[in-house]
């Protein structure tokens, strides 16, 4: 009797030692789950500031080439100045005249730079108001730039479509309502939206390469602006650029992701921009 009850007490301690164990499993599988579930959201939020990071780059050389341009241009108004003096000295043009003709083109480049003044306090004000509206997510999957007195609007495809389609998904459309809203506020600018991918081959019914697929994209975006929010479709023009104007080298999936966008460009009447520069001033030989 004593055998056997120290054999019923042995298996029952195997029992327990086995329930404790599957219990200690349970909870390392769910401890599991959660360090996985953290560490893709991890390096979701680390692609994304990749991301962010690369376009401020690219704003940051964008500025640097636009300086470049002013001094060079600067340096073509210096030298035809110096050309002014030396046919003055040569052909013995009054001083009164040649007066006339540098006040001509300093008012005249101060009417450019006014002009300029204009245009880029009014982007400034755009993109503020549209970066105000746009909540911390949404900041994360739009990017917002001014070069050369246009402002550029930059969606991520996965924010605006689903996977591999031109269709526009639900997601969206809180972001381009506010975008709408901006559009409409500011009727003396056109918009262009411009479908970009990456470089991966596509085909699918109705979709024969990457071409088809950033037209179809953007030709979504007009439409959506159009007969959901609103936008006069005159201010709009859909175009694709396919793969061929990546901003990263498609080698990598940042590279990727950042190539995969569709931009909002929003910038000036051509007409209404000619009718503040007016007429440049008339220069005699």
């Amino acid at each position: 009797m004593k055998k056997n009850a120290l054999v019923i007490l042995a298996l029952a301690g195997l029992v327990l030692s086995s329930c404790g164990s599957k219990k200690e499993l349970l909870s390392c599988r769910d401890e599991n789950g959660l360090l996985t579930k953290q560490l893709q959201s991890a390096k979701e939020d680390l692609a994304g500031k990749n991301a962010r990071i690369g376009a401020l780059e690219d704003q940051v050389d964008a500025q640097k080439k636009a300086l470049e341009e002013q001094k060079k241009a600067y340096a073509k108004l210096q030298e035809s100045l110096d050309k002014s003096l030396a046919n003055t000295s040569q052909n013995n043009v009054s001083l009164e005249k040649l007066v006339d003709q540098i006040n001509e083109s300093n008012q005249y480049i101060r009417h450019l730079v006014e002009v300029k003044s204009k245009s880029d306090s009014l982007n400034m004000v755009l993109t503020n108001n549209l970066t105000r509206s746009l909540s911390k997510e949404e900041l994360k999957e739009v990017d917002v730039q001014v070069l050369k007195g246009v402002v550029y609007i930059s969606l991520a495809d996965n924010m605006l479509y689903k996977s591999g389609s031109y269709e526009i998904n639900e997601r969206a459309s809180e972001t381009l309502s506010k975008i709408a809203k901006i559009i409409t506020d500011y009727k003396d600018y056109d918009v262009l939206i411009e479908g970009n991918t990456d470089n991966v081959p596509i085909s699918r019914e109705n979709i024969r390469n990457n071409w088809d697929l950033s037209c179809l994209r953007a030709s979504s975006v007009v439409q959506a602006l159009q007969n959901q929010y609103g936008v006069d479709p005159k201010r709009l023009t859909a175009g694709g650029r396919g793969e061929y104007n990546p901003l990263e080298s498609n080698n990598t999936e940042v590279g990727k992701q950042r190539n995969r966008r569709t931009q909002i460009i929003i910038t000036p009447k051509l007409d209404e921009f000619m009718e503040l520069i007016g007429e440049a001033p008339e220069t005699n030989d």
